[in-house]
């Protein structure tokens, strides 16, 4: 079993439309949304949900009042401003537990606390695996790993010989939490001045966690010039240049739509993304 995931460096590159028409030409694959704080690949590939259930990945100080004795030494250690007249403010409290730890009589508790939801679903290209933080939750990168480790257990148990997951835009903690241990790494990225910025970081990343790479830059022919730019940093970076996928229209039709764009026809992007998803499983990339 491999996993394939689809990075970008920054948000709007295309990353999930090229992931969504890889969905649909995979024939025995798993898929995965680790974009857990705003999660689309569901709008593409229109999931029966299966299963669905809390997540907690973060807990929070509580303090039992009866157990309290006021001596303030809560208010003294949090670096966070939580704690004000000896109770802790859970907008503020970041669960770090060092009030917990100093409380004399033991009158502060770490509990659990619901930080988003887990869901299991099917489509009619296979099993999906995705989730959604709570607005303003912390702990993405916590699930992400979930999210992940449960694809994985779905592939196991349905015999899949591939993962294919949506990564998150940036090179913040939900990638990290994404990045590491996959077997290869597609950055799809666009011709434009911070497209080839954040390529670059989030080449960097994957290079640090020695994940292979590879680059696709999408709508490559609104600005060639830098396009040339964005091949020639994959190659210093030793990222393979795998592919380019024209500016379409037809990409926003299938968008609306919500399908993925190779079910939608055969023009000049749907053909680049076949003949992208080719490349990768004809080269031993994902065989």
């Amino acid at each position: 079993m491999k996993e394939l995931l689809i990075i970008s460096g920054k948000g709007g590159t295309g990353k999930t439309t090229v992931l969504g028409s890889f969905a649909a030409l995979a024939e025995n694959a798993v898929l995965a949304d680790a974009d857990v704080d705003a999660p689309n690949l569901h709008l593409l590939l229109a999931p029966d949900l299966l299963d669905e259930r809390p997540y907690s990945g973060a807990s929070l100080a509580v303090v039992d009042e009866a157990e309290c004795t006021e001596c303030g030494r809560c208010d003294e250690v949090c670096e966070f401003d939580a704690v004000h007249d000896h109770r802790i403010d859970p907008r503020r409290c970041e669960g770090c537990a060092t009030c917990a730890l100093v409380c004399p009589a033991g009158a502060i508790a770490m509990r659990p606390q619901v930080t988003g939801t887990v869901r299991r679903s099917r489509t009619r290209y296979g099993p999906l695996v995705h989730a959604r933080l709570l607005a303003g939750a912390e702990s993405s990168g916590k699930l992400v790993t979930e999210v992940r480790r449960l694809a994985r257990e779905v592939a196991e148990e349905s015999g899949a010989d591939l993962i294919l997951t949506d990564g998150s835009p940036g090179i913040g903690c939900p990638v990290i939490a994404s990045l590491s241990g996959v077997d290869f790494a597609l950055a799809v990225t666009e011709p434009t001045p911070s497209g080839l910025h954040d390529l670059g970081r989030v080449l960097q990343v994957a290079a640090h966690f020695g994940v292979p790479s590879a680059v696709c830059v999408n709508k490559w022919d609104i600005n060639a010039a830098v396009t040339e730019e964005i091949e020639h940093l994959a190659q210093e970076m030793r990222a393979a240049v795998l592919g380019r996928i024209p500016f379409d229209e037809a990409v926003a039709e299938a968008t609306s739509e919500g399908v993925p764009l190779v079910e939608r026809g055969r023009g000049a992007a749907a053909q680049a993304v076949r003949e992208l998803w080719q490349r990768m499983t004809t080269d031993g990339m994902l065989v």
